[in-house]
């Protein structure tokens, strides 16, 4: 027999009229149609006030628990309301607690598919980027193997062409380990303090050849201090400079320019890298940071370089506490800005 809440409603009330009638009848005063009437009422309103509080405090907040369980176990999480239960009802917390459990596993699983697609397209993204240098290399080779190693011309130059893909293939392989070794912890940061304008000077000088060859001027902007301390990691900062320099030469164009910046505030020391070269549309500005993301892809594979720049360069920064912030518009240049904490001269500085 299925239970609903008008049967036992009805059963109880009839159970309290029987009982009300049966105590009444013991007074010789209350007459029979009294006890009629004592029964009907007494059952009438039983059966409302018995109906009234198990259809609506008891029996739909357990169909409502039902159906949270059954949507749980068809995961149909996403099709869960905002519901909640009255404030008189016995059962409010326990459904708030299956609401709340039903809103994690929904967040859980968003997650989890997030994840699932990030890993999709980084397997599909490591796959086309370690595709394009080993087929490179692997046709010089075969190329030479089918006769054209006899050719001395011929085999210098494709055996410098493979050299190269594989150049191309270890800067990729040691940027993802690299990456992968930030994210895990197993690089740590080793913090000191330096002389960053003399470290940039450094990488700066690096990169003359490649500014000359597209008649770039690179420099520091004017009224920059002659000493700048820092307190951060000195191998990893130079890393980031090395590719926000690089980037910055690479998307210039011929005849344009490249600044480096230093502003020293009152606790940090603002670093700027900024130059007049294609911009970045607003819509990628917040996903180059992404790992293999191109906002160009034609035309940054044939500017070189392995698309993890920028991830490392974000998570090195995030291994500071700092964050790398772009401002940018087409046609005009891209400014690239971080901070670090202002460093103290060598009396000052702290015994580590």
């Amino acid at each position: 027999m299925v239970f609903s809440s008008r049967v036992i409603a009805l059963l109880l009330a009839l159970c309290i009229a029987i009982v009300t009638t049966a105590f009444l009848s013991l007074f010789k005063e209350v007459t029979q149609n009294a006890l009629i009437v004592t029964f009907f009422i007494s059952g009438s309103i039983s059966y409302m006030l018995g109906f009234i509080i198990l259809e609506f405090l008891i029996f739909r907040e357990i169909d409502k628990i039902y159906n949270l369980f059954d949507k749980l176990r068809k995961k149909e999480l996403k099709a869960l309301g905002t519901e909640r239960s009255n404030p008189f009802n016995p059962l409010k917390k326990i459904n708030e607690e299956i609401f709340s459990y039903a809103a994690l596993k929904q967040k859980e699983i968003d997650e989890l598919k997030k994840i699932e697609a990030f890993r999709r397209e980084f397997i599909a993204d490591v796959s086309h980027e370690l595709k394009t240098p080993i087929f490179a290399a692997q046709g010089f080779v075969h190329t030479l193997l089918d006769g054209a190693v006899k050719d001395k011309n011929v085999r210098t130059r494709f055996l410098k062409k493979a050299a190269k893909s594989l150049d191309g293939l270890d800067m990729l392989v040691q940027d993802l380990l690299t990456l992968s070794q930030i994210e895990t912890g197993e690089i740590r940061m080793h913090f000191e303090y330096f002389d960053i304008k003399q470290m940039t000077t450094d990488v700066i000088e690096q990169f003359e050849n490649k500014a000359e060859k597209k008649d770039i001027i690179l420099r520091f902007e004017e009224n920059t201090p002659d000493r700048v301390l820092v307190y951060a990691d000195w191998q990893r900062i130079n890393q980031v400079l090395t590719n926000l320099i690089s980037n910055a030469l690479k998307y210039s164009n011929d005849g344009g320019n490249v600044w480096v910046d230093f502003e020293i505030q009152t606790d940090d020391v603002l670093v700027r890298v900024r130059d007049d070269g294609e911009g970045i549309p607003a819509a990628d500005i917040n996903r180059i940071f992404e790992r293999f993301y191109r906002v160009d892809k034609s035309r940054s594979r044939e500017k070189g370089g392995t698309g993890l720049g920028l991830a490392i360069v974000k998570h090195i920064m995030e291994g500071h506490g700092s964050k790398v912030e772009v401002k940018s518009s087409l046609g005009r240049g891209s400014e690239f800005s971080f901070k670090l904490p202002l460093g103290k001269e060598e009396d000052e500085q702290p015994e580590v």
